[in-house]
């Protein structure tokens, strides 16, 4: 403690937010975020340690924040109440992209859509399929997990696809699915479920614009591929 008996790190939590308010996060480091989203989950402690402990049990900044909330909670100084905070930060960020690309005047590239798909599914523990619901002018009119498995395999029909997205009103839709292994190259079982979707979709007038594979810090569009 100083000599009027503050603790040291009631200054630094200062320091670091003033550090954000004059340049944002450009200039942070990976422990200095960390830091700075704790001093507002964490009272009266010193949030560097906490910070230090959860990059090196899960690895980076983007591990944290898509860790299981049990997982975090056992790391020392954190605890439901900041577990929960921090993937409040992660479901936050899924949002915005999402609004995004909702405010896109059209959806024709896969860039436009990749953020959000980065953001909804880069970070899950089990293979997923989620379709983005696109109206007839190309406007995202919404998003919905059709189906999660096991690691290696998501099993879906292209039945239950389609009626999703004639539940939804869709005109066309974009296929997004992750490879939790890190390994964002379509299967051949990717590329077969891909065509059967596009053919039970053309019965009903509903066009399929891309499946969109994420994996760690990669990503795979059949249609930028000439595979769709």
């Amino acid at each position: 403690m100083s000599k009027n008996n503050t603790p040291s790190y009631v200054g630094h939590r200062q320091r670091i937010r003033e550090k954000f308010a004059s340049s944002g996060l450009d200039s942070f480091l990976d422990h200095e975020t960390l830091e700075l989203l704790l001093t507002y989950a964490v009272a009266r402690k010193d949030t560097k340690p906490i910070a230090w402990a959860l990059l090196k049990n899960f690895g980076s900044f983007s591990a944290v924040l898509d860790a299981d909330p049990a997982q975090l909670a056992a790391i020392e100084g954190v605890g439901p109440h900041t577990a929960l905070f921090l993937k409040l930060i992660r479901a936050v960020f899924k949002k915005y992209s999402m609004d995004e690309v909702k405010e896109s005047v059209t959806i024709r590239t896969p860039q436009q859509v990749l953020e959000y798909c980065k953001a909804s599914l880069a970070g899950k523990k089990e293979e997923c399929l989620e379709v983005i619901y696109l109206s007839v002018r190309n406007t995202v009119m919404g998003s919905q997990i059709v189906a999660s498995g096991l690691i290696d395999r998501v099993a879906v029909s292209p039945r239950k696809i389609v009626e999703c997205a004639l539940a939804a009103k869709a005109s066309a839709l974009i296929l997004v699915h992750n490879h939790p292994s890190g390994d964002a190259t379509p299967s051949r079982e990717d590329v077969a479920l891909t065509q059967d979707v596009i053919r039970a979709a053309a019965l009903f007038g509903i066009s399929v614009h891309d499946h969109i594979i994420v994996g760690k810090g990669a990503h795979y569009s059949l249609k930028a591929n000439g595979e769709i």
